[in-house]
């Protein structure tokens, strides 16, 4: 552990404990607002408090320990202990590093999916709808719920363009590194001499908004039409012009809602997207600069990137971020991402790890 990473860490000690303090004054418990306020500063201090007491008791049994390797009728007994020791130490350490990465807002939020057939005709568009179909089975592994709000079929399959919201505890962190251009290579189904097509689709990941991270939306720039909304059919069909199409006229952004009957829904579901969408475009203008150096181009934006291959002829699917392979398009394509999140999870935070201890 480093000085400066242990002065930061005892620094977050310090006011773990000055928040306890605190929580235990009068004036404190009649303020409703403060007190949650600071019972969840208290909270997420908690870990980082425990973990660098655990980190200090093993320090000083450690010496202790060592001290015992001078007497001989200790001194197997120490080495087995001093291992021991050591190994846990090791293991608070990377705990301690880990607990004091910023932690992202965001993370925690629900999300709006985003995704578009690329270069590659019907291909493309059916390629759309296969990775939308992984991420609906992952997000039903993980029990999130998930709404299509909008969606335009491809001729032969799949989506030209769909947009869906999903709610579930953590699925912005599970799901941002998502955002980029996926690549596939197959034969399509409408290939009729077996020929292997080289086909994308993009995703876009961008987080549901709370007030706080609200941005302020000039009625005047907005272009509102309604539309009926297309259904299966018979009963379920729309005889009213509900669905919602907002027009952002300084950016030329576009959305549209047509899953609830309710032209009001329609619009307070439309109106939420927008607002995520723009907040995306302008922290991916401020942070673009930066973007350029990181390995995980991911949050910021950066929709160019062909972040990922699907190589079906070799069941293999490729991250170029971080050059990870897998064998395992099958179970993939069927929503099996937990090693892929996982694998970028901790990608993201060596880099954050690098940054914090100076490089």
């Amino acid at each position: 552990m480093t000085p400066s990473i242990r002065r930061k860490l005892e620094a977050l000690s310090e006011r773990h404990h000055e928040v306890g303090l605190l929580l235990s004054q009068p004036d404190v418990h009649a303020d409703n607002s403060r007190f949650r306020e600071l019972s969840q500063e208290y909270a997420q201090l908690e870990p980082v408090a425990a973990s660098l007491r655990e980190h200090d008791q093993a320090e000083s049994e450690l010496a202790e320990t060592r001290a015992m390797l001078d007497d001989p009728e200790l001194r197997e007994m120490a080495i087995d202990d001093v291992r021991r020791l050591e190994q846990r130490l090791q293991e608070l350490d990377g705990q301690l590093q880990l607990l004091l990465l910023p932690k992202d807002p965001r993370d925690q939020a629900n999300l709006y999916l985003e995704i578009r057939a690329g270069s590659g005709g019907d291909e493309a568009a059916i390629f759309a709808g296969d990775l939308l179909r992984m991420y609906l089975r992952y997000a039903e592994s993980r029990r999130w719920h998930v709404e299509i709000l909008s969606e335009h079929a491809g001729e032969h399959g799949g989506y030209r363009e769909v947009v869906a919201r999903v709610e579930g505890s953590g699925a912005y962190s599970q799901l941002k590194f998502e955002s980029g251009t996926h690549c596939v290579k197959r034969v399509p189904v409408t290939e009729s001499q077996g020929r292997v097509h080289t086909s994308t689709a993009t995703v876009a990941v961008l987080p549901e908004l709370d007030e706080i991270d609200d941005i302020t939306i000039n009625p005047a720039d907005l272009k509102t039409d309604t539309f009926r909304a297309s259904g299966a059919g018979g009963q379920h069909v729309n005889k009213t012009d509900s669905a919602i199409r907002i027009t952002h006229l300084p950016t030329g952004t576009v959305v549209e809602c047509q899953e609830e009957r309710s032209q009001h829904k329609n619009r307070a579901r439309a109106m939420s997207l927008l607002r995520a969408r723009l907040l995306d475009a302008e922290r991916s203008k401020q942070t673009a600069e930066q973007a350029e150096s990181r390995r995980l181009q991911v949050g910021t934006g950066d929709r160019s990137q062909r972040i990922r291959t699907y190589r079906y002829k070799d069941n293999l699917v490729t991250d170029h971020r971080i050059g990870l392979n897998l064998y395992s398009l099958a179970e993939i394509m069927q929503g099996d991402l937990a090693e892929l999140i996982d694998t970028l999870t901790r990608e993201h935070q060596a880099d954050q790890l690098q940054a914090l201890g100076g490089g």
